[in-house]
């Protein structure tokens, strides 16, 4: 599936209580998953941690539609001539930086 099929998926699963629950609210539900994929992530159970990711995309997703940004179209501007840090398009920033 191509990002923006991800967006319509979701948006077609959820679009109308998403809309309804606004930005505020959706945006702690992605918090939650944001932290259950942190506790996932320390605990190194690979299956769980593959649906936190989906589920931490998801909400990602629900709030990309909800805030009307077309998540691909955000990529390529931020990221489709390379590191916006470095410019480069394998990147030669230092680990210590945040591109």
């Amino acid at each position: 599936m191509q990002l923006s099929e991800v967006q319509q998926f979701i948006d077609s699963m959820y679009g109308s209580k998403d809309s309804q629950r606004g930005i505020d609210g959706t945006f702690m539900w992605f918090m939650e998953e944001v932290g259950e994929l942190a506790a996932s992530l320390r605990g190194h159970d690979q299956q769980h941690l593959a649906l936190e990711f989906a589920d931490v995309l998801a909400w990602l997703v629900t709030l990309a539609n909800i805030a009307n940004v077309d998540l691909t179209d955000a990529l390529h501007q931020k990221y489709g001539t390379g590191c916006p840090g470095c410019g480069q398009l394998v990147c030669q920033c230092g680990t210590e930086q945040k591109p």
